[in-house]
């Protein structure tokens, strides 16, 4: 007698549409999961778990509202408790521990490729760990590298923190709006991020200013 389990139902919840939209793509790749809700925070998360019970959250840390540590937490302090995958963009010692111990089940950064975010979504239903290397790393008292920014690179991430536009920028520094566009794609690339709200975050938590 062939036994068929029900696909892996999954949260995703990120404070980013297009991300959402991304993982959603990704899901459907797998017809062993399936798509339950989505929240765009914290607070979200909490109301759309007792709603819809899924098996395993998606969860992005750093959100408007109530952060993803936040939720990790509230989620956990009443049933039912899905199994919680922080995905991040950051490997922080101090955020791995912080998601953990509120009671993720895993911790992945958001370069993981589909493959191994998959495994990692069926392991955590299954009720095993996955630790990226970086937060391994992390957790181990390695510290990440420095990336590697150009002096124009740095020039441009102290007026992202300063809280300048792309047109500022470009008219401080006497660029073309266009090189300058250039430039913040190039370092959200070599910081792992995908919005400037995440490199000034990754940059003040690194001192990188």
């Amino acid at each position: 007698m062939t036994v068929v389990l029900e696909p892996i139902r999954v949260l995703i919840v990120d404070d980013h549409d297009m991300l959402r939209e991304g993982l959603s793509t990704f899901l459907r790749a797998f017809p062993d999961m399936r798509l339950v809700g989505e929240a765009a925070n914290g607070a979200e998360a909490v109301q759309r778990c007792r709603e819809l019970a899924p098996d395993v959250v998606l969860m992005d840390l750093i959100m408007p509202e109530m952060d993803g540590v936040s939720a990790i937490r509230a989620i956990n302090a009443a049933p039912p408790r899905p199994a919680i995958i922080a995905l991040s963009s950051f490997g922080e010692e101090q955020l791995v521990r912080a998601a953990l111990e509120a009671g993720a089940r895993s911790y992945l950064l958001k370069n993981v490729s589909a493959e191994s975010l998959a495994e990692a979504i069926r392991l955590a239903r299954a009720g095993i760990s996955s630790l990226s290397p970086e937060a391994s790393g992390a957790l181990a008292g390695r510290p990440e590298p420095a990336p590697e920014l150009t002096p124009r690179e740095r020039e441009i991430l102290r007026l992202l923190i300063d809280g300048d536009t792309n047109a500022e920028i470009a008219a401080r520094l006497g660029l073309s709006l266009y090189t300058v566009k250039n430039h913040v794609r190039n370092l959200l690339g070599k910081l792992g991020v995908s919005s400037r709200t995440e490199a000034v975050s990754l940059a003040l938590q690194r001192g990188l200013r």
